[in-house]
């Protein structure tokens, strides 16, 4: 049987074509669900319109979601994909090959960020493209013992004291929400807002995010109030044995009772012991606080592919290939 491959520019199509291939129950990680990449496409800005490559083979199948603008594409993500793959279906992960070679038009290509890059670049290596990968980004890991206290006696004697001392100090009142709550979700805008972190890319996207998975089940929002004020949060999302950390913050005004530091001890003691997850990640980026709380740090990828003979990709091939003769003469 011949590989099928197709091109959409149309995520209600390819959903309508997947049947059901790309919905919660067919797909563990929520950054491969068609959900997710309506969210992106609607709500978060992309440059481009959807291109999605879609191989099948009897039951095996296998999308890669770009967005393209002329001859340049890239992954169909935002700032809140935190793992960009190759999405698949009953072993689809070989087709990556097909799709590939089935790319026209396309003279740049690039993908971030990437957990596994190498089956990628070495399909994309096959079908006659030029690839080059290089760090995006990092993030950080744990497996956690089966109960907090294992976890909490392994982390630093200095981030245990100064929870244990500022938490008797700043008598916090912590809710942690399993589902959707409006006013809740409110009291994280006020923190947010009032915190050092830069403008929320999306709340439209956050939003929407929320309320998909706390009516999934698969929320964990943290509040920490003060007097009746609300000065931290911490958004986490846990399903199929892993927890990520996508959001926090505190109000810096109240940044001497160490409210993060707090509220992150009730948000990983409530998850180790209610949700048992296999894994807990903090997304991306190195921030040094996030080494307390983790085991190590994983490198990201991206991947940039040029096509050789498409005279478009020619100029940033020249740039990168020059890009490393002065890395290797400043050696």
């Amino acid at each position: 049987m011949s590989v099928d491959v197709k091109l959409f520019d149309d995520l209600d199509a390819v959903a309508a074509d997947a049947g059901g291939a790309l919905d919660r129950a067919a797909q563990p990680r929520i950054y491969n669900r068609i959900d997710w990449f309506r969210r992106v496409a609607a709500l978060c800005p992309i440059d481009g319109r959807p291109l999605i490559a879609r191989a099948r083979d009897g039951d095996a199948a296998a999308w890669l979601f770009l967005a393209r603008k002329g001859v340049r594409a890239q992954a169909l993500a935002s700032w809140y994909t935190l793992d960009f793959q190759l999405v698949t279906q009953g072993g689809g992960g070989p087709l990556i090959d097909d799709i590939a070679s089935n790319l026209k038009g396309i003279a740049h290509l690039t993908l971030s960020p990437v957990a596994d890059p190498a089956p990628i670049a070495a399909a994309f290596r096959k079908a006659g493209w030029i690839t080059a990968l290089s760090p995006a980004t990092v993030t950080w890991e744990i497996e956690p013992p089966a109960d907090f206290e294992s976890y909490w006696a392994s982390r630093p004697g200095k981030l245990r004291s100064t929870a244990k001392r500022k938490g008797r100090k700043a008598g916090l009142d912590i809710a942690i929400h399993r589902e959707f709550d409006a006013d809740a979700w409110d009291a994280y805008r006020e923190i947010y807002e009032a915190s050092w972190k830069p403008e929320e890319g999306s709340w439209d996207f956050m939003r929407s995010f929320a309320e998909a998975e706390g009516a999934a089940g698969t929320l964990r929002l943290g509040i920490a109030v003060r007097d009746g004020k609300p000065i931290a949060a911490q958004l986490w999302h846990v399903e199929n044995g892993r927890a990520t950390i996508h959001k926090l913050a505190y109000r810096e005004d109240a940044k001497d009772l160490s409210p993060g530091t707090i509220l992150s001890e009730a948000m990983f003691r409530h998850v180790i012991e209610q949700d048992r997850p296999q894994v807990i990640d903090y997304g991306t980026g190195n921030e040094p606080y996030k080494a307390d709380w983790m085991e190590g740090a994983r490198k990201m990828w991206r991947i940039d592919c040029w096509k050789r003979n498409h005279p478009a990709a020619w100029p940033g091939l020249v740039r990168h290939l020059l890009g490393l003769v002065r890395r290797r003469l400043s050696l």
